[in-house]
């Protein structure tokens, strides 16, 4: 078996596979690599030496850490894999409906296995595809994965790289496509070996999280190579339908052709040359349609993108918060839904108050489709980064649980739901971590209490990200949506998506086409997709509201109520919402 390893730094390169060591040889065609031929098998443990050092390091592209992100890779042979037999779905995104979920809170047990044994569940719901939040390597056993450290590897406490294919094989068996989150802009805080091998991070640029990723200084080419290479092994190695890319506003790249871009392009190239829909989704706090518009009109050409204005103004309708980002959404919040739904973007250029500054760029609606942008009521990060990881079934009645359903999963976006909230989950989803490294593990928990203490916690009543009670709180309760109000929650969100996919005025790209109306004072909004109306009244008095038509019927409703009378007039209760067609 051959080995290979990219370390332009070192003057001496060995291998120790098992117990014995192999030096390395410079590849005479390839600038820094390394390579060398050693029998080997699948699970053979492996690592490498540099310049005579002690310390085995873990393979950058390794596949396993059977160890943990500190122990040597392991040999992994993806034919003894168990073979894939179900076909992978091929819903394209424009009539998607995804579901984000944490491997490690989705069950108590935290595994992919257990995992899949609920996939039934999600069938049920109507959902298209599953979102998993990022699955690599992280020190300790529980995590949110977003300081993972070896982008080509599976945390082995869920099920490392044999847990993983047998839960996309299991969902595909189900119907269901998988979306995996990854994250390139940056690594983990500890576990980190990247900078012993070569430039992978640059001091030319700086991130929240220290030195950037090196992808346009000296190196650079290798790096974004290491990038791409682990996002397409990802699809190829293991089915993975698409990928859900963290925060591409941070990735510092000044380069003529960035390296979204680049993967972009690769991925396309992936999907034509396997004949299957595969799409990327940017997470992007830029307002920049560009993120999504195609290459050959300019744009970076990734396939959608989260919409974090849309969310920001149905929760302000929905709570009346305004603090830190909400209060560019507070002052009128169904005017900044009403915007948002018809124009995506509430910040087109406009004044934020949060940044200081204008923000953004407006969509043209007539060339971007819908289907460009991700809507959502809540995501792993819009409640984990609450001081108490409160979901919205935490403060809000059932019925305006309901509304909010009704909106994302009618509105004009792809809709995706946070695990749980399908029946109103009573469990908080808070901050966690399980640090080995007892001064790291301090820093998280004293730099978490002290920033919710600028905004007026206490220290006490903020949860320790370091004690495991923290993240058994955050695991779904199984019991709950056998219970008589998350079960009539859950019923309303499998109408809903029902609708949504035997309605194809419900899927209909076209952003210019919709048309909404509000009142900001009786706290109602109603919105038109073709031939289906949509009403919500989020005051808990009843409103009658006009549609300016007649011949409509009610396809489903929150809480019972008449078919509009001859004038066009439907009564609506307080907090319901109800869907009308012809």
């Amino acid at each position: 078996m051959q080995f290979e390893v990219w370390a332009p730094l070192a003057g001496r390169v060995a291998m120790r596979l098992d117990d014995a060591t192999y030096d390395m040889a410079r590849d005479g065609d390839r600038d820094g690599w390394w390579t060398v031929t050693a029998p080997a098998a699948d699970g053979s443990r492996y690592g490498f030496l540099l310049d005579g050092g002690p310390a085995v390091r873990p393979d950058p592209r390794g596949r396993r850490l059977p160890d943990g992100p500190d122990g040597p890779s392991a040999v992994v042979d993806f034919e003894a894999l168990p073979a894939p037999v179900a076909a992978a779905p091929r819903t394209p995104l424009q009539d998607a409906v995804l579901y984000e979920l944490h491997i490690g809170t989705f069950t108590p047990e935290g595994t992919f296995d257990a995992a899949a044994a609920r996939l039934g569940h999600l069938a049920a719901l109507g959902v298209t595809h599953v979102e998993l939040m990022p699955v690599c390597p992280f020190p300790g056993r529980h995590g949110w994965g977003y300081d993972g450290v070896a982008p080509w590897a599976v945390h082995e406490p869920y099920g490392g790289p044999a847990g993983l294919a047998r839960f996309v094989e299991a969902a595909h068996a189900a119907g269901l496509g998988v979306v995996l989150d990854v994250v390139h802009n940056h690594l983990g805080p500890s576990g980190n070996h990247l900078p012993a091998f070569g430039p992978y991070f640059t001091d030319t640029h700086h991130t929240p999280w220290g030195a950037a990723v090196n992808l346009d200084a000296p190196g650079s080419d290798e790096v974004r190579a290491y990038l791409v290479g682990s996002a397409l092994a990802w699809l190829r190695d293991y089915r993975i339908d698409g990928l859900r890319l963290d925060a591409v506003h941070a990735l510092a790249d000044g380069r003529a052709l960035t390296f979204l871009e680049e993967l972009a392009t690769a991925v396309d190239e992936l999907a034509a040359e396997s004949g299957r829909p595969l799409f990327l989704i940017a997470e992007s706090d830029r307002c920049d349609p560009r993120t999504t518009t195609p290459r050959e009109a300019g744009g970076l050409g990734l396939h959608a993108q989260w919409n974090d204005d849309f969310h920001h103004a149905l929760h302000c309708a929905l709570t009346g918060e305004s603090q830190a980002y909400y209060a560019d959404f507070a002052e009128a919040p169904l005017a900044a839904l009403a915007k948002t739904m018809t124009r995506a973007f509430f910040h087109d250029g406009t004044w934020s108050s949060f940044r200081g500054r204008t923000h953004g760029r407006p969509v043209d609606r007539r060339r971007t489709p819908a289907h460009r942008f991700l809507g959502y009521t809540q995501t792993h990060d819009q409640i984990g980064n609450r001081a108490l990881g409160d979901r919205l079934s935490a403060s809000l009645s059932p019925g305006l649980l309901a509304c909010a359903a009704a909106l994302a999963l009618t509105g004009p976006f792809v809709p995706m739901l946070f695990m749980g909230e399908e029946w109103g989950a009573s469990t908080p989803w808070q901050y966690f971590t399980d640090h080995p490294d007892p001064e790291l593990a301090e820093a998280v928990r004293t730099g978490r209490r002290r920033e919710f203490a600028a905004h007026g916690w206490k220290a006490e009543e903020i949860p320790d990200p370091q004690d495991p009670a923290t993240r058994d709180r955050s695991c779904l309760d199984w019991a709950e949506p056998g219970q008589p109000g998350p079960a009539r929650l859950l019923a309303w969100y499998r109408t809903l998506v029902a609708l949504r996919r035997t309605h194809p005025d419900l899927r209909d790209p076209d952003l210019a086409a919709v048309r909404v109306a509000h009142d900001e004072e009786r706290r109602w909004i109603t919105f038109r997709r073709g031939d289906v109306r949509v009403v919500v009244n989020l005051s808990p008095d009843p409103a009658t509201i006009a549609l300016g038509r007649n011949g409509v019927r009610v396809l489903a409703a929150w809480e019972p109520l008449e078919h509009p009378g001859p004038d066009g007039r439907i009564h609506v209760p307080g907090e319901s919402a109800v869907v009308l067609g012809p």
